[in-house]
């Protein structure tokens, strides 16, 4: 094809585009007109006017499941059904899920509950009255065993041991429950610091056993020669009628202190933990409430009082002062 040729033909497809780009803006140009015209029907869109539109409600979240951890030495192992029944009723109470946590040492629970991972927990009263501070726990109230607040430490033997007071264990075999213990560790601590002794150089051998129940069996079966266990839970076994405590004798008592209270981290919202505290307070007078409480030997959880624990705490500067005194020797 000759190079004029092509020019031509390019040219006419030019005109052809053109021609229909005007066509169409034509055919436009006489629907508009008709559409605006005196006698046609129009559409009018009034912007004024609107209709008000429901905006998306957020959909609702459940409730955050209430986490609650029970120390595994603060009570007998057996017990521990009822206080999953315990836990079930207060959240069937406060309409939310529970989830029951168990860990091995009170300092474990401790720091959970510090750092506002668990909301609940039935603790020492050891950690309660020395950690306070430190973790912010918040008591809600304090079971009442037998009709009292108070409970002892026990230091038992076996039954058919030589041992008849305190003095006869030094160089021996001794089991402390856990070192957060009160009654399985503290008092213990504590009556030989009125001696002017230490554990470490009294005893020939201590172990942790991380469970009263543990350190009972370890004296009946004669694995240890001696131990300072929780008299709340001996006194559950020996009126069992069980091996546990007619295989062990008792020593000595140490003077009452307050019974281990439930806490609350303070992370758990004040009207939560209200909430919580009216649970238990009133959970007595309710029949299935009152049934629970009795699986675990409690009569009824009250308020309680701080001063109940100040003898821990008086305990613990006798035997911190101890300690500084052989360190600094």
């Amino acid at each position: 094809m000759s190079p004029l040729k092509s020019v031509n033909r390019r040219l006419f497809e030019f005109l052809s585009v053109r021609s229909s780009v005007v066509k169409l803006l034509l055919a436009v140009l006489l629907i508009v007109s008709y559409g605006c015209g005196q006698g046609s029907d129009t559409v009018v869109v009034d912007f004024g006017r609107t209709i008000p539109v429901e905006k998306p409600q957020p959909k609702q979240q459940e409730p955050v499941p209430l986490k609650v951890a029970v120390g595994a030495m603060i009570s007998p192992k057996e017990t521990f059904i009822y206080y999953r029944q315990l836990l079930g009723y207060i959240g069937e109470r406060l309409g939310r899920e529970v989830e029951f946590v168990q860990r091995k040492t009170y300092g474990e629970v401790n720091e959970l509950l510090g750092d506002g991972q668990i909301d609940l927990a039935f603790i020492c009263s050891g950690p309660y009255a020395l950690r306070q501070g430190r973790y912010g726990f918040v008591r809600l109230a304090t079971p009442q065993v037998q009709g009292s607040p108070f409970y002892h430490s026990y230091l038992i033997v076996n039954k058919n041991a030589p041992s008849k007071k305190l003095d006869d264990l030094r160089g021996r075999v001794f089991a402390f429950t856990d070192p957060d213990s009160n009654t399985g560790k503290l008092v213990p601590a504590y009556w030989l610091a009125e001696m002017g002794e230490r554990p470490e150089t009294f005893f020939g051998k201590t172990i942790y056993t991380h469970g009263h129940d543990n350190s009972i069996l370890a004296v009946a079966r004669n694995l240890v020669d001696g131990a300072a266990v929780d008299g709340l839970i001996w006194q559950y076994y020996d009126q069992k009628g069980t091996t546990f405590t007619s295989d062990t004798l008792v020593l000595k008592k140490s003077e009452p202190y307050g019974i281990p209270p439930v806490v609350a981290s303070r992370s758990l919202a004040p009207d939560i933990r209200e909430k919580i505290r009216e649970v238990l307070l009133s959970m007595h007078l309710d029949p299935s409430g009152h049934r629970i409480l009795e699986g675990i030997m409690i009569n009824r959880f009250i308020a309680g009082k701080e001063e109940w624990y100040d003898p821990i705490r008086r305990m613990e500067q006798v035997v911190t002062s101890m300690k500084e005194k052989f360190d600094g020797s």
